[in-house]
């Protein structure tokens, strides 16, 4: 238990010590207006309280990430604590923070908007593209699966019965204001979260749980295919949400349009990002003790295919008892449905800003949305297996794209850009590495892809450099 202990005490201090050197990099204006206040159209644009907005920003970006996340990354063993601890403070941190301070900045303008500004048109027109396929896959996703864990718990309401319920929700969720639904509910939810979180903790204290610590000793691969899965990259690209998340990118923009204080951007972006790290560090944990052990855990994986929410359940139930298969069900059922929604809303809005259309009329909200739902269901009816084995990488790639994006920002401001300039960097070599070396990808060697990982990272960071100097160089002759 003293790592985990001091895993989260170190994720606390570095929110307030990291927290405050990167709003002093951004230079945050208290006095400024935020799109909130001078856009407000009582939709998207609307002034919500900081405490609500930072519950619905956690609900929005963890959804099933930092558990089923820590779960998988925790058969890797120890290792996975220190990837979780940095990832946030160092990398999902500085993501989440300047990719919303930045929406703020622009108006409220989602993650394909702000990236296609200071990268470029041609990554502008592939963001857009690239953002709402995602977002509508992982809406389909979690469309299907809360409907069929729901059908299976009740011969009440068929698949396709639950399925058309939970469509009905991310409808109104989508085209309503968003103080409406998603305002009143996120909250509540978000808060069930954070509860099942400690109240695991709480076990693991109470019934004297073995948790590994991380030494030299355990400082090593405990999957249990090890030369198939090496701890770089698949470790980093399956402990996404708890460590960095692309997909918080298009999520952020939401309570960007909501803060009405640039001030809140630290609790709301960078605070959620950190929470969302202490809960994976609990479930990580307690998913290497409540088994016995981080090699007991690897055999219940491979004795259930790989089942996360099996785990997760027996998890719950066993350490929480009847209430725990309560929070379960909230969690396999309730935190899906919550990204799903998200997602589509997060579709419209980027669709929206592309097509510059004014979001204070339902029926222009309905234009885009309908076509939205109807892709969404249609993709309920095919095969997701393969779809969703590449979910994974494109998720951190959207991540690497918007660190080098925040990398580019800072190098123009002349602020100091090696906070995003490292991630980027690492981040590259791990997306490039991952794609080369998984089975949905290349299948190369794991030396060979590693290497040409690291090489396209490090020329990546070469160009980076040269482009601060060429900067630096055209000032100097302005002058």
């Amino acid at each position: 238990m003293i790592t985990l202990c001091i895993s989260i005490a170190v994720l606390v201090v570095g929110y307030w010590l990291y927290g405050n050197l990167m709003e002093r990099v951004f230079g945050v204006d208290e006095k400024r207006a935020t799109p909130a206040t001078s856009k407000s159209d009582g939709v998207d644009f609307v002034v919500l309280p900081s405490w609500k907005i930072f519950l619905i920003q956690f609900l929005n970006i963890a959804g099933l990430g930092p558990i089923f996340g820590a779960v998988a990354g925790a058969m890797w063993g120890p290792v996975a604590f220190l990837w979780i601890v940095l990832g946030s403070l160092f990398a999902g941190g500085v993501h989440d923070y300047f990719s919303g301070m930045l929406s703020i900045r622009h108006g409220g303008q989602s993650v394909s908007e702000v990236s296609g500004y200071y990268l470029g048109n041609w990554v502008k027109q592939f963001m857009r593209g690239f953002t709402v396929v995602l977002m509508v896959i992982v809406g389909a996703v979690f469309l299907l699966g809360p409907a069929k864990i729901l059908a299976g718990m009740t011969d009440a309401v068929s698949l396709f019965g639950w399925v058309m319920i939970i469509l009905c929700y991310y409808i109104l969720s989508t085209i309503l204001p968003i103080d409406k639904v998603i305002g009143k509910l996120y909250p509540v939810f978000g808060l069930a979260l954070i509860f099942m979180a400690v109240g695991l903790f709480i076990a693991m204290f109470t019934e004297g749980m073995a948790v590994p610590e991380l030494s030299m000793a355990s400082f090593s691969n405990f999957h249990y295919k090890p030369d198939s899965f090496p701890v770089f990259p698949m470790l980093f690209v399956t402990i996404a949400c708890g460590a960095i998340s692309g997909f918080h990118a298009t999520q952020s923009p939401l309570m960007a349009r909501c803060i009405s204080n640039e001030k809140q951007g630290k609790q709301v972006f960078y605070g959620a990002m950190v929470t969302e790290g202490v809960v994976a560090l609990i479930w990580s944990a307690i998913s290497m003790s409540f088994f016995g052990g981080v090699q007991d855990l690897n055999l219940e994986m491979l004795g259930n295919g790989d089942n996360t929410a099996l785990m997760v359940n027996e998890i719950s139930n066993g350490a929480l008892g009847t209430f725990g298969g309560l929070l379960a069900i909230l969690g396999v059922v309730a935190a899906p449905i919550t990204s799903g929604d998200t997602s589509f809303r997060s579709a419209r809005i980027i669709i929206a800003d592309f097509i510059k259309s004014d979001q204070k009329s339902i029926r222009n909200r309905l234009l885009i949305s309908i076509p939205l739902f109807v892709v969404g269901y249609l993709l309920t009816l095919v095969n997701f297996g393969v779809i969703w084995r590449y979910f994974a990488w494109t998720n951190q790639t959207l991540a690497t794209i918007v660190l080098w994006t925040v990398t580019v920002y800072l190098i123009r401001e002349n602020k100091n850009y090696w906070l995003a300039l490292i991630p980027s960097v690492f981040m590259t070599a791990v997306v490039v590495s991952y794609i080369l070396l998984a089975p949905e990808g290349f299948s190369l060697p794991v030396d060979m892809s590693i290497g040409v990982g690291v090489v396209v990272s490090f020329v990546a960071m070469g160009l980076a450099i040269f482009t601060k100097i060429q900067d630096k160089k055209h000032q100097l002759e302005a002058i």
